[in-house]
């Protein structure tokens, strides 16, 4: 197995019976949402932050995973936070809000709610209609880490985006678009004005398709795609501890089962 980078590793911390899985984003790694996940854990909760496979390693090892394999991974953390916590909420950034909403669709009541960063479905017209056929004629693209506006702040991502990873995405979004009318539980959407990777449409569509009666959306004005390092990334971590308070009833809650300090770093 090649060598983990530096910053890209996962992060656990068991706290509360109160669970949250958080699942990073296409190309990037659990660094670019690591301060959201050390915040959660500050404020006493179950905290899972996996590493998904391809990632944080070098591109050409994402190249030979699926859409199916990220999903498994972040469906077996699921299911293990499941055995040692009474809720589970689940967020993600921009594909990682594609694979908390599937997590959701297809867990039900396993999933007390939803928080998702600019959640990621579409693709910009032009590149979607390019990644099909883009696939055999080359192996990789330019990458789309980065899009932060504040100054001195890096996503650890790779440099490049290989074809066929991008034809698996644009699977996966496909089916998370199919089954949007399954989720049901509480949303939380928070997504930049200004977007660099992701159309607005995406939200959009999350927005429009979803069942769920509690849903709360959120513009940020002040960040770019990657906005859990960026300016607004407090209002996020703000927004996402009184999102889980108030669906929890908040105030003191019993640790998770087997409970023991931990930090997968």
């Amino acid at each position: 197995m090649p060598p983990i980078l530096p910053g890209a590793e996962p992060f656990r911390r068991d706290g509360s019976a109160t669970g949250v899985l958080l699942c990073h984003g296409f190309t990037g790694s659990p660094q670019s949402v690591r301060p959201w996940a050390e915040d959660l854990a500050g404020h006493g909760l179950t905290v899972s932050l996996p590493l998904l496979p391809g990632h944080g390693t070098r591109w050409q090892d994402l190249a030979m995973t699926s859409w199916e394999d990220w999903y498994a991974a972040v469906d077996r953390e699921l299911r293990l936070l499941r055995e040692r916590c009474e809720q589970v909420f689940v967020c993600g950034l921009s594909m990682g809000g594609a694979l908390a909403l599937r997590l959701a669709a297809l867990h039900g009541n396993a999933v007390s709610g939803i928080v998702v960063v600019n959640p990621a479905l579409t693709f910009p017209r032009v590149q979607g209609y390019g990644v099909p056929a883009g696939r055999f004629l080359v192996r990789s693209v330019k990458g789309i880490a980065d899009d932060i506006a504040k100054e001195g702040r890096h996503e650890l991502g790779y440099d490049r985006v290989p074809t066929r990873a991008a034809y698996a995405l644009r699977t996966l979004f496909r089916v998370v678009q199919r089954d949007l009318p399954k989720v049901t539980q509480p949303l939380l959407l928070l997504r930049s004005r200004v977007d660099h990777v992701v159309p607005a449409a995406s939200s959009a569509l999350v927005l429009g398709r979803v069942s769920s009666t509690d849903v709360t959306e959120t513009v940020l004005e002040r960040s770019y795609h990657v906005a859990t390092l960026d300016h607004d990334a407090e209002r996020i971590f703000a927004d996402s501890r009184g999102f889980i308070d108030r669906l929890t009833g908040g105030g003191p809650v019993p640790a998770a089962r087997g409970a023991e300090a931990r930090d997968g770093a």
